[in-house]
């Protein structure tokens, strides 16, 4: 008997809790300004943002008439407008490579405007992606000099407005293997403790991970961390698990289609293996009516199952977000709460390529933030 109603106990306890949850997310979304403040001032480490996908409307504009306007300035105001159905992004990111970005000062001046937007949301430390492959084919620019132009730009952004960064040099899984492994002869040519890791990006339907597995192991033989979009744009879980299990990725990106399959989702829990998801991710908005997208996303599954996923940009100039807005989308739409957020923030910084003395530090910063809520 006795247990029994400890049982019950247990159980209207869990209730009170799921009740409480629900009142605080919704007193959150009916005041959106405390939702913002508390979202806006959390310290936040991002570790899925691409480089590229920061590049604001003047700097473009200003790349765009040097080169002697390949894209017109229609084209260039719709790449910054998100609807329901996002179109062009891919076309920009290549037209940076082929025409617009041509010197080691573009790449300079790209990524210390990001690193300015992102302190001014109280992102204390990311991790940039960028692709090499056509900086260094398409724009002509060679390896070495790009690369120093993002570490100077990073080092001085520290310095200047205490921001840390480092950067991931991507994949281009549209590109030939062969380019992959390109790619990692230049960066183990030219080695650089601001370059922490490889990861791999663009369409992954018809470029599956497999194509790029002596990549990967090579570079994690000489001591690079390994990330890799999977199961971004409803690609199955098969993705997932073989970047999580033959390449033994470090982190997941996207990972949606991991809810497709419980002995994985158990594998990950059992692991805590991170996933950086993005609320903005383009797949979803096409694939689902306005009025079902927030119910249908993965990431509201993702939540409940207690996944070690956290809120992250992307290519934030062109899905119109910032960090702020990123976390926020985790409440508004999917249904997360304050202890969620919480946890959030423990994820990121857990993903986090740093050191262990570092993510203690930021863990205590994280402990002091929500004692003050």
């Amino acid at each position: 008997m006795a247990v029994l109603v400890g049982r019950g106990v247990r159980v209207k306890l869990i209730k009170c809790r799921i009740y409480l949850n629900r009142a605080l997310s919704f007193l959150m979304t009916r005041n959106k300004g405390s939702l913002y403040e508390i979202c806006h001032k959390l310290p936040k480490v991002e570790t899925h943002c691409h480089l590229y996908g920061t590049i604001c409307k003047e700097t473009i504009t200003y790349f765009n008439n040097r080169a002697g306007k390949p894209f017109t300035d229609e084209q260039i105001e719709r790449f910054y407008i998100r609807g329901t159905k996002p179109v062009g992004v891919l076309a920009i990111f290549r037209g940076l490579d082929s025409d617009l970005i041509k010197f080691p000062q573009d790449l300079y001046r790209i990524t210390k405007e990001h690193l300015a937007v992102a302190k001014s949301h109280n992102v204390i430390y990311i991790e940039l992606s960028w692709n090499p492959t056509g900086t260094v084919l398409e724009s002509k620019i060679p390896f070495a000099s790009a690369q120093k132009a993002i570490h100077d730009a990073m080092i001085d952004s520290e310095a200047e407005i205490g921001i840390m960064s480092r950067l991931i040099c991507a994949i281009d899984r549209q590109a030939e293997p062969e380019k992959a492994a390109q790619m990692l002869d230049w960066m183990l040519e030219s080695p650089s403790p601001m370059t922490i890791g490889i990861g791999i990006d663009y369409k992954e339907d018809g470029f599956p991970p497999q194509l790029f597995e002596d990549t990967f192991k090579r570079a994690k033989s000489k001591g690079y961390k390994i990330t890799a979009h999977a199961g971004e744009f409803g690609m199955p879980w098969n993705n997932i698990d073989y970047v999580a299990n033959i390449i033994h990725a470090d982190r997941i990106d996207h990972g949606y289609t991991i809810i497709d399959n419980r002995e994985l989702v158990d594998q990950f829990l059992e692991e805590q293996r991170p996933i950086s998801v993005v609320p903005t991710n383009s797949y979803y908005l096409r694939l689902f009516d306005p009025e079902e997208w927030a119910q249908k996303h993965p990431i509201r599954k993702m939540i409940k199952l207690g996944l070690n996923i956290y809120p992250n940009t992307d290519d934030p100039s062109f899905h119109c977000v910032e960090p702020t807005k990123a976390w926020m989308m985790m409440v508004e739409c999917f249904g997360a709460t304050i202890p969620d957020l919480k946890r959030f923030a423990y994820n990121a910084i857990d993903s986090a390529w740093v050191d262990k003395d570092l993510k203690s530090k930021w863990k205590q910063d994280c402990d002091k933030y929500f004692q003050s809520l």
